[in-house]
């Protein structure tokens, strides 16, 4: 046995304790490295930074409780679209303006929007918002709130109070300021954030609550004795002492809504249904459920929608339902939101033969999950109420996220950010969802064309908010003396996914970053069932070119049924319009008016087997219209003026080479417009012109394990140059999604290839046809502009990898050679010549399905013999009684519905 000495003993013992010491020293050092981090983060001008009270605090704040949101409510939560590295300045390019800047600026935010912004009008208009905001003339400094606050006197000082560090005094809010902290200075933060008690501790710290502090905790007024940083005549509590004051306000308890639903007398309401798109059925569909003779339907059709609005003129032929004439362009978060919802508010309030007493908003996305009686019974059970949902998040976290703190300027359906400002002082801000129920009077006050001072003053600052909708009428609300009437419900359920809403989505027309709530689907229904038992009667969203099978289920769920009444023909099928040839405000989309024209020369050649007696011109194009059927897209059905629709669908030019992914691949696809949120393209067409972005739609079924696969896509032109690569990652969790490819537009017409890689081989590879355009801007393509637009791509062309790794994977030089004089003969193609090369292309990659006639006998054009488009199942034509309006039942007042 070998003994071991005293002296190695020692030095065992010193090692490890010289080991535990640096372990310590170490974490020393990283707790001070965190601590400065945090000191910096607090320091400049807008320095105040939420957060939750002390989390040693063990205690139940209102921070944290209310930071825990519904998934019924429709807030959005925001974040800035793009973060600047670096203090690098922007330049502003005063050679664009045809004017003299109002003043000298240089927000970057401001200089940014003016240099992106494309009219003069525009920038002239953003230029004059941002210098009004910066001489403080743009907004009200102060408001005064008239809600009833009793004997809460603003700026009553309370006294001095001992706090704790693990049972804070005040805990519904915290901030830190090292410059501007004071009593003043904090208690219009609390009165913003809807506390009745303001605290100041340390110098800078700021506390918020509820509750009122306890008499034991109080101290002698010594015992706070720490200058302010923003007042140097005042004191800012203590260590662990705290001078408390109240803010001017009682503590806000929404009301609770009347659920006993007893004989009382019946409320009318007014639906106030705001639309936008081109989903006519599923308008009607929602009328059919909560239309009845008492009520009123106003409805608002965005001015861009002539189709929609065209269509339900006819309803006007019923008393209570109306289309308003004025009509705005609303786009997503945009101020002419808040500016339509009260001028369709003071038109309703001007009817006289309308007397309604609540007025609530829907949109085509909406639809009940009770039957229209219970919703007028809990109304007027609730007469003089207000509904609307807040956020449910701590206020300044709110204001943050929602962006109410910036300057917004709406012009080219556009959002633009141009800078920070600072809300009014001496209100309280509220917001959540934009769908909400009124009573008259509170109606009769927003609306008002001479408003009081406090509205007057929201008004000014929810010109330049960004989803003004949401946060106004909470606001108003919280404030006026209509404050008692508030119920925090707005009768809705939100079908929320943040994981797939929460994507950037509208960044094409706001500076900012959006959630949306997706639309349901039947593995959504538990959320319908368990609407049952509580206070909603609508939810959303629904689209039935995503989902109908949810839309008839609940439908049957309203009326106690498994299965309809009665056979109704073509209940699993949907039909949405895409065009129609008398619309006068949507833009002309070049790319499908190309592809429509030619599978009309197509058909009808194909059909009568003649060259020349049935040649379309684009007038003959009536209507364009995407058929479904049990919720998978079916066909494009294209009506044309000879009295004849075609069915038509993309064909999938896919080589698959077998493998054990390959195997779980289901879906490969190149089209645009992908909804990340319902992952799916909308263009179910996937017409591609040398101007669209395209994008790769994959879609795998389950893998096994969690193995994760890195993927390749190569983007090959026509003439076999590799024009981009793109990478993705595909797991168990990331099954379904998109690759958009990082090419300049425009593009060159033809056959283009994309090939899907895993390490060193070749998966799959699918064609897809980039069509030349037969219009250009809506009117017949110049000679000279085919030469620029399709000459010039094939002759300029060259390799964008001239290394790449990926020369096996494309064609050889000879060949590349053979494919760049095709395009160079295709370029020359002008007229006839361009036309039969963009039919050849159509023959290709789509097929013509079916094809009916308009007539009642089964005669078509050009002396073909087809079925009556009436007596299909598929056609635009064929009877679709669940979307269909007839007359109202005599007996119950409502439309009959199956």
């Amino acid at each position: 046995m070998v003994k071991t000495s005293p002296k190695s003993k020692y030095l065992r013992r010193y090692r490890t304790c010289f080991i535990i010491g640096i372990v310590i020293l170490s974490l020393q050092l990283l707790l001070v490295a965190n601590f400065l981090v945090q000191n910096k983060n607090t320091e400049g001008p807008e320095n105040w930074e939420p957060s939750d009270i002390d989390k040693d605090s063990g205690s139940n704040s209102e921070a944290l409780n209310s930071a825990r949101r519904s998934d019924d409510e429709e807030t959005n939560l925001l974040a800035p679209q793009t973060k600047r590295a670096g203090n690098g300045s922007i330049q502003l390019k005063v050679e664009d303006l045809s004017f003299e800047l109002p003043c000298q600026m240089g927000e970057k935010q401001a200089l940014s929007a003016l240099n992106r912004a494309k009219s003069q009008r525009c920038k002239q208009l953003i230029a004059n918002i941002t210098c009004l905001a910066l001489e403080n003339q743009l907004y009200p400094t102060e408001l005064r709130s008239s809600c009833p606050s009793e004997q809460f006197a603003a700026g009553k000082e309370m006294g001095c109070f001992k706090d704790e560090k693990n049972f804070r005094l005040l805990n519904g809010y915290f901030g830190v300021s090292k410059t501007d902290n004071s009593p003043i200075y904090c208690m219009n933060l609390c009165l913003q954030s809807g506390f009745p008690y303001a605290g100041v501790q340390y110098a800078q710290e700021c506390f918020c609550g509820s509750d009122e502090p306890p008499s034991g905790s109080k101290l002698p007024d010594s015992s706070c004795n720490i200058k302010c940083p923003g007042d140097v005549h005042a004191t800012c509590g203590g260590y662990y002492t705290m001078n408390v004051y109240q803010t001017g306000i009682k503590r806000f308890v929404p009301q609770t809504a009347n659920e006993t639903l007893q004989a009382v007398k019946q409320r009318k309401i007014a639906f106030l249904l705001t639309l936008n798109g081109r989903a006519l059925r599923q308008v009607h569909r929602l009328l059919k459920l909560i239309y009845h003779r008492n009520h009123y339907y106003y409805i608002h059709v965005d001015v861009r929608q002539d189709y929609l609005y065209r269509e339900l003129l006819a309803l006007e032929r019923f008393p209570n339902i109306r289309l308003t004439r004025k009509r705005f362009a609303t786009i997503w978060g945009g101020a002419s939101l808040l500016e339509m919802l009260r001028a369709c508010m003071l038109q309703l309030l001007q009817m006289p033969d309308w007397s309604w007493d609540f007025i609530l908003n829907l949109s085509e996305s909406d639809f009940p999950v009770k039957p229209l009686g219970k919703l007028t019974q809990f109304l007027s059970a609730n007469a003089q109420r207000n509904f609307v949902k807040s956020h449910g998040r701590e206020v300044q976290r709110f204001i943050q996220k929602q962006g109410l703190d910036k300057t917004f300027v709406e012009c080219e359906y556009r959002m633009w950010r141009v800078g920070n400002r600072k809300l009014p002082l001496g209100i309280q801000i509220d917001g959540g969802s934009d769908w909400v129920a009124l009573s008259r009077p509170f109606v009769q006050y927003v609306a008002d064309p001479e408003p009081d001072e406090l509205v007057s003053g929201l008004l000014k600052v929810f010109q330049h908010t960004l989803l003004p909708a949401e946060s106004f009428f909470h606001t108003v609300l919280r404030n006026s003396k209509f404050c008692h009437t508030y119920v925090d419900n707005n009768l809705h359920v939100t079908n929320w996914k943040r994981k797939l809403g929460c994507k950037c989505q509208y960044k094409h027309v706001v500076d900012w970053c959006g959630c949306s709530p997706n639309d349901f689907t039947l593995d959504d229904w538990a959320k319908v069932l368990n609407t049952q038992s509580r206070a909603l009667y609508f939810a959303r969203k629904f689209e039935p070119i995503v989902n109908q099978a949810v839309i008839l289920q609940l439908e049957l769920w309203l009326f106690n049924r498994d299965t309809p009444s009665k056979e109704v023909a073509n209940l699993n099928s949907y039909w949405q319009n895409l065009f129609h040839h008398q619309d006068l405000r949507v833009a002309f989309d070049d790319s499908l008016m190309t592809l429509a024209e030619s599978i009309g020369r197509r058909s009808l050649k194909a059909l009568s087997n003649s060259s020349g007696s049935c040649d379309l011109f684009l007038s003959s194009l009536q209507q364009i219209n995407s058929f479904h059927y049990n919720d998978h897209y079916k066909y494009s059905l294209l009506l044309l003026a000879s009295g004849v629709e075609v069915a038509v669908k993309p064909i999938n030019k896919l080589f698959v080479k077998p493998g054990p992914l390959v195997k779980h691949l289901a879906t490969l696809l190149v089209s645009t417009e992908f909804d990340q949120k319902e992952q799916l393209s909308r263009n179910f067409l996937r017409n591609l012109s040398p101007y669209s972005d395209p994008v790769l739609v994959y879609k795998f079924s389950a893998l096994k394990g969690a193995k994760l696969y890195n993927l390749t896509c190569l983007w090959v032109d026509p003439i076999g140059v590799l024009r981009d690569v793109s990478l993705f990652s595909l797991d168990a969790n990331n099954l379904v999604g998109h690759v958009k490819a990082g090419m300049k537009q425009p593009h060159l017409p033809g056959v283009w290839k994309v090939k899907l890689l895993h390490k060193d081989s070749l998966l799959a590879q699918l064609s897809f046809p980039i069509l030349p355009l037969q219009f250009l801007s809506g009117r017949p393509i110049s000679s000279n502009e085919v030469s620029a637009l399709h000459l010039s791509l094939g002759q300029s062309a060259g390799p964008i990898w001239p290394n790449s790794d990926y020369a096996k994977f494309l064609p050889m030089a000879a060949h590349q050679q053979t494919l760049l004089e095709k395009a160079n003969r295709n370029a020359q193609r002008r007229n006839a010549s361009l036309l039969a090369w963009i039919d050849s292309l159509v023959g290709v990659f789509y097929a013509i399905e079916r094809v009916c006639t308009t007539a009642d006998s089964p005669v078509g054009a050009c002396g073909l013999k087809i079925a009556p488009c009436r007596t299909t199942q598929w056609s635009s034509l064929a009877p679709d009684p669940k979307s269909a309006i007839g007359d109202v039942n005599a007996t119950t007042g409502m439309f009959d519905v199956w």
